[in-house]
């Protein structure tokens, strides 16, 4: 059997924790910032967790991380 392969797009988007949960950035902080408030922004570049619902598919196509 061959290898399976990588996404690369969503490898460079996702890191594993210790714990083996995976980490991501938050969206919607690349550009129209100035409508948004100090808040929202402070709030946006702390990572996140992947949703429970969502963590089946990305270990599918992320086999090695």
């Amino acid at each position: 059997m061959p290898k399976m392969k990588t996404s690369r797009a969503a490898a460079k988007r996702f890191k594993l924790t210790g714990t083996g949960k995976l980490k991501r950035n938050k969206a919607y902080k690349r550009h129209i910032l100035t409508k948004k408030s100090a808040k929202t922004k402070r709030n946006l570049r702390k990572a996140a967790m992947t949703d429970e619902t969502n963590v089946k598919n990305m270990k599918k196509i992320l086999p090695y991380i």
